[in-house]
């Protein structure tokens, strides 16, 4: 995985666009959201939090955690994640390689039962983090939500191999993450780099392919969910519609009364946010997101591996 100076300004005011988001109401989560037709009409209004809070809900429902079970957020981000696990019961370690996001973590959630957070890099994790030590085998779950596009093609394969490493046998892992329909490079699809210099990564992974790493690291893939539609294209129906309104005067106006903050914008940074959008558009296009599921197989002794 990149060092965390490669990821600075993904999720700072260093973006413009993720001071819209923020102005939106990004706050406690960085995700897409999962987005129903029934209620499309309300993310128009309402912004995305409640949105990403039920994306949110549904990769962690993939874990089937139990109270008492040790797990790792990866790339946990400001910590919503982590201090959910938590207040089920978990004993939750969340790790992100941004030293900014994990003292945002510890300042919203650094006080409550069962979650702990530390800087570390989810792809050559140390001997131990927040006290919690590391060892291979001592952990129930592993939980990555729309972190590991950051990581890199080799950065991938090495998370898969930790996580396996650290995972007790029949332990699970689940990874949720954006994904190509192809192996054609993100650069061609993304020529001026406008997504990938927001969001601070150099490609994504082929939706076959995530798979097959697993395997490779001595994974079964239990299962995986294609959610595409309610993630990418319902955002990009959203995306489309935010950057219409704002390629006017009028329209700007109008966002403007809805999210005041917005009015901090000036004329070249709104040219620059609807750029970024439509360049998600064409990106959007020809990539995917997937929910897999993958099981650390029980040993031979007989026990079970968790369903």
């Amino acid at each position: 995985m990149d060092d965390s100076g490669s990821l600075t300004g993904a999720y700072s005011d260093d973006s413009v666009l993720f001071r819209v988001l923020q102005h939106l109401g990004w706050d406690a989560l960085a995700n897409i959201g999962y987005f129903t037709l029934p209620t499309l009409p309300v993310a128009v209004l309402a912004g995305p939090v409640f949105f990403q809070r039920r994306l949110a809900r549904r990769s962690l429902a993939l874990l089937e955690a139990g109270p008492g079970q040790l797990v790792l957020d990866a790339g946990c981000g400001r910590g919503d994640t982590t201090a959910r696990l938590g207040a089920a019961g978990c004993r939750t370690l969340g790790v992100d390689i941004q030293p900014s996001q994990i003292d945002q973590a510890r300042r919203r959630f650094g006080s409550r039962s069962g979650a702990r957070f530390a800087v570390a890099d989810a792809t050559a994790l140390p001997r131990q983090a927040a006290d919690i030590p590391l060892r291979d085998g001592s952990f129930d779950r592993v939980h990555c939500l729309e972190a590991a596009f950051h990581f890199g093609h080799e950065g991938r394969e090495s998370f898969l191999s930790e996580s396996f490493r650290l995972l007790r046998p029949g332990g699970r892992l689940v990874l949720v993450d954006v994904t190509s329909r192809s192996d054609q490079p993100t650069a061609t699809l993304d020529p001026n780099g406008l997504v990938r210099d927001t969001w601070r990564f150099d490609d994504i992974e082929p939706y076959e392919r995530y798979p097959l790493m697993a395997s490779a690291a001595g994974f079964t893939t239990q299962r995986v969910l294609d959610w595409t539609t309610p993630v990418l294209h319902r955002a990009a129906r959203l995306s489309a519609l935010f950057a219409g309104t704002a390629s006017t005067r009028a329209g700007r106006q109008a966002l403007c009364m809805r999210w005041p903050g917005l009015r901090e914008l000036d004329a070249r940074e709104w040219d620059e946010v609807i750029a970024i959008v439509r360049a998600h558009q064409a990106i959007g296009r020809v990539t995917c997101y997937a929910a897999y599921v993958f099981g650390k197989p029980a040993r031979a002794s007989g026990v079970p591996e968790e369903r």
